[in-house]
């Protein structure tokens, strides 16, 4: 009796562990460009065996940028001095147990800057007061 346990806890890890193998990884940006002077969060998330999603931290995979020194990760957060000249970084995300699965992106740099102002609410109503009226579609 206490082989069958063992062979069905045995069993039971083994499919656990390979549903949580990460069989390839993206990136999954919040933004379309990178900006100067500012942590830019770089987010990787792994698909599963199972088909399942998960997060990736420096835990899972190791980060790499532009062979640059106005670049530097700490943790998934890639710093970007004021000083970068280049127009694009490129990242590289490389899954530490499985150096064959890896991404490479390449990302804008923010070229305007952060100082012209936000519209008040008074201009953003202005304009769609402006808009002609939308029509909508009658199905005959």
């Amino acid at each position: 009796m206490k082989k069958i346990v063992f062979i069905f806890c045995l069993f039971t890890a083994a499919k656990w562990s390979s549903a949580q193998k990460i069989e390839s990884i993206y990136f999954n940006l919040y933004t379309d460009s990178l900006k100067k002077g500012y942590f830019n969060y770089i987010n990787v998330d792994g698909k599963t065996a199972d088909g399942k999603w998960l997060p990736l931290t420096t835990t899972d995979v190791m980060f790499s940028a532009n062979n640059d020194s106005c670049l530097r990760f700490q943790n998934n957060d890639l710093f970007i001095d004021s000083a970068y000249a280049r127009e694009t970084v490129t990242v590289k995300a490389v899954l530490k147990n499985n150096p064959a699965v890896w991404k490479e992106v390449t990302i804008y740099i923010r070229k305007r800057g952060f100082d012209e102002p936000l519209k008040t609410n008074r201009e953003i109503l202005d304009e769609m007061s402006r808009q002609p009226a939308r029509k909508k579609n009658k199905e005959q």
